[in-house]
């Protein structure tokens, strides 16, 4: 199959064509101008949370899936999100991580002077 977004056309493999297929859906749910519903965005990332685990079962994460992720930034997020006690930002920008791990000590740093 090939998964495209607006910018990137990737081959992924027989065994992440459902993944690719829920994370294309949630990428056109979190972008649509009109209003989504919210049982049937929950039901998307459920399924997309679900892909991934079935994903991790089978070892860890390849090319192939580091490709889809970056193709589609919100299954990125919710990669992200559901490795984040073990890998952190493991899909953001390096930058993007340290500046916002810079903001985080100085907000903690202004609380603990109050």
């Amino acid at each position: 199959m090939n998964a495209t977004s607006s910018q990137h056309v990737i081959q992924v493999p027989g065994r992440l064509v459902p993944l690719a297929a829920m994370a294309r859906l949630l990428e056109k749910l979190d972008r649509s101008s009109e209003p989504v519903d919210a049982a049937q965005y929950r039901h998307v990332v459920q399924r997309l949370q679900q892909l991934m685990a079935d994903c991790a079962a089978d070892g860890p994460a390849d090319d192939s899936l580091h490709a889809v992720l970056e193709v589609f930034p919100a299954a990125a997020e919710l990669y992200e999100n559901l490795h984040y006690a073990h890998a952190g930002l493991c899909c953001a920008p390096l930058e993007r991580s340290l500046q916002g791990e810079a903001a985080a000590r100085d907000v903690i740093e202004r609380a603990r002077r109050r």
